[in-house]
């Protein structure tokens, strides 16, 4: 039925077809495929979102419990002494933040600073002034480290305009009160102004003009928009707006800050409020930095004043400096006056160790980006292991945004930004992307399977249409010449001296008939699988033979002559061979030889066996005409093949001689092939050698 449907069709007409039919297959397979596997990406992007949700959640308990334990230091921290247990007892002890070298759970801390309300800058890093060397233990070269480290501390603070560089003169220029109580007033902080009214009529004139002078760059410190702007620049990053991420996993990008609300950007809002703690310090160093040594020498004895004193410690605070560093600072109120308390922190080290480390611990760097950036900045972005370490362009980070989320106060403006450029399907994934490939081969293969099906039908078709066209040719010109003589020798047209030729022709004709019909039953037989041999052992002496006496006359009246040769070795072999197949084989290929090289100059035919290495004997037919181009030489045993048009072919013939020799001999555990010769062609027919058991 197959054979009978593509009879009608070409080549070209079939390849549209199986297009057509593979393409009708494929588009449901792979849209099921498609919606499975954006099924498992998004079940993929849940649980990514979740993983990255829960980083940055533990990168903020970190934070958190960094600045925790930084805002339940004490006031007296800040100073180089403290008195330790019982006042009355006169004993002093030095400051937890005095240890050198820094010894801080916080990385990249650069040192700790208290800003006075005259605008002196201190660290408890470093002694009272006048304090001798050897004193509380300090060597002298610890002393220079000590004050270099101060040196450094006050250098970044002054470059960043938050103290003045050297002690503030009481000719310092006079800032308008009122424009600095209203810059100092903000949402965070709505009782500033209040406070410093009330400190204002404290303090004489110069202290007041120092106080607002030296408080008030704290106060605008993350409010003030020139700040922001040179922080823009600094960042070689850029801001975050302007990177190519792709929001299509969220609901809405960060464009502002109710959209950034509306798809979880902004951290839970903890309200802290301002703590009162009780602390005593010496009287020489509260509240002006005197010398403990003075303070004894005027009491005359080993004992000294002690103060004690309530304070109101504001939450810390965090910022960006416009030379890059991170500063972490409060404000604490005392006897009316307020003091500046911090630490600078280096930004890098800040970050990579808090931030990258916790990030390269989890699954997410194998596949995202971590984006961290400051009031909309980028300050930081690590990439993930397939891809450098740290980023170093803004085209680095493009991508789509897997999580965004902001940090707890006072890091609410320090924002974890995770993208990723290709979102992994996960295990599941895997298993669709297998199925995919493994039905996209099967498409193939089964699309190829078809096409050579289908053209083996067509060309199948084709060839028996073909034989059908050469065994009419075949039948008819032998049978039409068979009349014509048979009716003139009927009627007695024939001259005596001709008759006895076209007798022969008659009887060459017949002969060549049932060879046509031998050979179309034989494969008639033969599609069947009805082919039934009986191998004898056989002298090969005589089945040279029995070749002469079948071919020698055909050979002859066809105007050819026989070479019949035989070495002696191979003439004392036997095989095991169906004597009529033999026959049938050897005439087959001489009857193909006469008829292809009818036209050679030298018209001969060499019939020759011999003994092969190996045991095997070897019969060939060779003939001196055109020979068989190379390209056709693995062709011509096929059923049916033959070299252009049946009907206007120049030689005659069914193109089912060769393949009936191939599968004879194939039947008979023997081999056929061809090999060109100069001139003509050769076929050699080998059979194994019989030995007397």
């Amino acid at each position: 039925m197959l054979r009978n449907s593509l009879t009608g069709l070409d080549r070209k007409q079939l390849r549209r077809w199986l297009v057509l039919f593979f393409v009708a297959l494929a588009i449901p397979a792979g849209v099921l495929i498609y919606q499975a596997y954006s099924q498992l990406k998004w079940e993929a992007l849940h649980v990514h979102s979740t993983q990255a949700e829960e980083l940055a959640g533990r990168i903020d308990k970190a934070f958190s419990q960094l600045i925790s334990a930084e805002e339940a230091r004490s006031f007296t921290d800040y100073a180089f002494l403290n008195v330790a247990g019982d006042p009355s007892a006169n004993f002093l002890q030095r400051s937890p933040l005095s240890t050198f070298p820094l010894d801080s759970p916080i990385p990249g801390l650069i040192g700790y600073f208290q800003i006075d309300t005259d605008g002196t800058f201190s660290t408890p890093l470093v002694p009272q002034p006048g304090t001798q060397e050897g004193s509380y233990g300090i060597s002298a070269t610890e002393l220079e480290q000590r004050q270099a480290m101060q040196d450094t501390l006050r250098q970044i603070l002054s470059r960043n305009r938050l103290v003045q560089s050297g002690k503030p003169s009481p000719a310092a220029t006079r800032v308008d009160e009122q424009a600095v109580l209203h810059e100092s007033s903000t949402p965070e902080d709505k009782d500033v102004p209040e406070r410093l009214a009330d400190d204002v009529t404290m303090l004489p004139a110069e202290t007041t003009e120092l106080q607002l002078q030296s408080q008030a760059a704290f106060d605008q410190l993350n409010k003030a928009s020139g700040s922001r702007e040179k922080k823009q620049k600094a960042a070689r990053l850029g801001r975050v707006e302007d990177l190519k991420l792709d929001y299509s996993y969220q609901q809405a990008g960060p464009a502002d800050e109710e959209q950034a609300k509306t798809i979880g950007l902004s951290a839970p809002v903890i309200e802290k409020r301002a703590r009162k703690e009780r602390s005593v310090l010496p009287a020489s160093i509260a509240p002006s930095p005197a010398s403990i040594e003075a303070e004894v020498s005027a009491q005359g004895q080993d004992r000294f004043r002690i103060q004690t004193f309530e304070s109101e410690i504001d939450p810390l605070e965090f910022s960006q400096l416009d030379s890059g560093q991170f500063v972490l600072y409060r404000k604490v109120w005392r006897d009316g006056q307020r003091y500046i308390q911090g630490m600078l922190i280096e930004q890098t080290s800040f970050l990579n160790n808090l931030i990258e480390t916790a990030y390269r611990s989890t699954a997410l760097s194998d596949m995202s980006k971590l984006i961290v950036a400051y009031q909309g900045n980028v300050v930081s972005a690590f990439g993930d292991s397939k891809s450098r370490s740290y980023l170093s362009s803004a085209e680095e980070l493009q991508g789509a945004v897997l999580y965004q989320t902001r940090l707890s106060d006072p890091l609410g403006e320090l924002e974890l930004i995770f993208s990723v450029t290709r979102l992994p399907a996960g295990p599941g994934g895997a298993v669709v992307a297998w199925l995919a490939m493994i039905l996209v081969l099967v498409l193939c293969g089964g699309f190829y399977l078809m096409y050579r099906l289908g053209v083996r039908q067509i060309d199948l078709a084709r060839q028996q249409q073909d034989f059908v066209s050469a065994v009419s040719h075949e039948l008819k010109t032998p049978l039409t010449s068979i009349r014509m003589y048979g009716e003139m020798l009927r009627e007695g047209w024939a001259p005596e001296d001709k008759k006895q030729g076209y007798y022969d022709y008659i009887h060459d004709e017949s002969e060549r008939l049932s060879r046509l019909i031998g050979n179309v039953l034989q494969l008639a037989r033969m599609t069947r699988n009805d082919l039934q041999v009986d191998l004898k052992r056989i002298k090969v002496t005589e089945l040279m033979d029995g070749i002469h006496s079948r071919v020698a006359a055909q050979i002859e009246r066809a105007g050819f002559e026989l070479n019949l040769s035989c070495d002696d070795a191979a003439g004392k072999a036997s095989v095991e061979v169906d004597s009529d197949w033999f026959t049938q084989i050897i005439i087959n290929l001489i009857d193909n030889a006469i008829k292809f090289s009818a036209n050679a100059e030298r018209k001969t035919i060499d019939v020759e066996c011999r003994l092969m290495r190996g045991d095997s004997v070897q019969f060939s037919v060779r003939d001196y005409g055109p020979g068989i181009p190379r390209n056709q030489m693995k062709k011509i045993f096929k059923l049916f093949y033959r070299s252009g048009n049946e009907l206007t072919r120049e030689t005659v013939g069914t193109g089912i001689g060769l393949a009936l020799v191939n599968q004879l001999a194939q039947a008979m555990n023997g081999t056929v092939d061809v090999d060109s010769r100069d001139p003509g062609v050769e076929f050699r027919f080998s059979l194994k050698e019989s030995k007397n058991v």
